[in-house]
């Protein structure tokens, strides 16, 4: 039973009251009338797109990445496949076999681990493998790149050949590593691991050039990188990894030698570093307090020192800015290495 006020009540019965009463309702009939017929002429063309939406056959999935293109709309899924990315395809060669250090232990050559961080003097890189490999074709080399550093290795230029390209024409260019190659694939005990077998294997390890970035990861002795794993588990003194007959370490044990015999004191591994940066960069507070953990606690002349340090040079650099912070000129580069590895002294006694 439906409840009426009773004032409501009262006035229907009342003579007097009639009269105005249903002109006031017929409009208040006629007001809800017209706000319903505002509104479903509001919500019709969203309802009928919802449904237009919902009713169409093909899924998100299955939309042409066209579709999308004219409203700045692109389909990560779409874009991001490994197929469609320069890098995996024509760039990058092949990832090499396992490396086991032991393996190459009695080869008699010289082992070079060259590494290259992210800086622009990266574009030095084929000129220090073309002439170290053409003018010392026993020296065995092997190369890691970090992931910036491609951005100056894809082919953009005569000065910029693509990682595949130097494994193609480099002929001691043993093998090129990447940061993505340290866990390839899942690691069970007894496989090796990368960074400790490129350690064992090199006699003397470049990083040319070492970026600002690396350097600051360097000193802080960071291992989020390939490179910087070979560089913190580095044996600086000479005790962990063993000699190879016929090949001689760079670096006597001990500074000043106690005398020209390889047996006085030993000799140990080494780590050539070459800085290329902006020159604000390189005059940064924290550089100066990176170069002088470099050469001072670090230098290879200390007792469990390891590393030397080729320092920049002043010149008009690739950003535009003149002043100091380019790497040193290649040919000292190769230079270095050449005497670290003996080679020259090869040279001169294959005459």
């Amino acid at each position: 039973m439906v409840n009426i006020p009773l004032e409501l009540y009262n006035c229907l019965l009342s003579p007097t009251c009639r009269p105005t009463l249903f002109p006031a309702l017929l409009e208040v009939s006629m007001n809800i009338a017209f706000l319903g017929t505002i509104l479903i002429i509001l919500v019709s063309p969203v309802l009928g797109f919802t449904f237009w939406v919902a009713s169409r056959k093909d899924t998100p999935d299955e939309t042409p990445l066209s579709a999308y293109e004219p409203f700045g709309i692109f389909k990560p899924s779409r874009v991001s496949e490994p197929s469609a990315s320069p890098s995996t395809t024509n760039i990058l060669p092949p990832p090499s076999p396992v490396l086991i250090a032991s393996d190459h232990h009695h080869d008699n050559r010289p082992h070079l681990l060259l590494s290259c961080t992210g800086s622009v003097a990266t574009i030095k890189l084929p000129l220090i493998l073309s002439y170290l490999s053409s003018t010392h074709p026993n020296l065995s080399i092997r190369l890691i790149l970090s992931q910036t550093s491609l951005s100056f290795l894809r082919g953009q230029s005569a000065e910029n050949p693509t990682p595949r390209t130097l494994l193609d024409t480099i002929p001691t260019l043993e093998a090129i590593y990447l940061d993505s190659d340290e866990w390839l694939r899942p690691w069970v005990r007894g496989d090796p691991i990368l960074h400790i077998e490129l350690r064992r294997w090199a006699d003397l390890m470049v990083i040319a050039p070492l970026s600002a970035n690396a350097m600051a990861g360097l000193c802080a002795g960071f291992s989020d990188s390939l490179i910087l794993s070979v560089a913190r588990a580095w044996d600086g003194t000479g005790t962990i990894d063993v000699e190879r007959e016929g090949v001689e370490w760079p670096y006597p044990a001990r500074y000043p030698p106690l005398s020209t015999g390889r047996d006085d004191g030993g000799r140990k591994k080494g780590i050539i570093v070459c800085p290329a940066m902006n020159t604000a960069m390189w005059n940064h507070f924290a550089t100066r307090e990176h170069m002088a953990k470099l050469e001072g606690e670090w230098n290879v002349r200390n007792e469990g020192g390891w590393v030397e340090v080729l320092r920049p040079v002043e010149k008009n650099l690739a950003c535009g800015d003149v002043g100091s912070g380019a790497m040193r000129e290649w040919r000292e580069i190769c230079g270095v290495v050449e005497e670290r590895l003996g080679l020259k002294r090869e040279m001169t006694e294959g005459k």
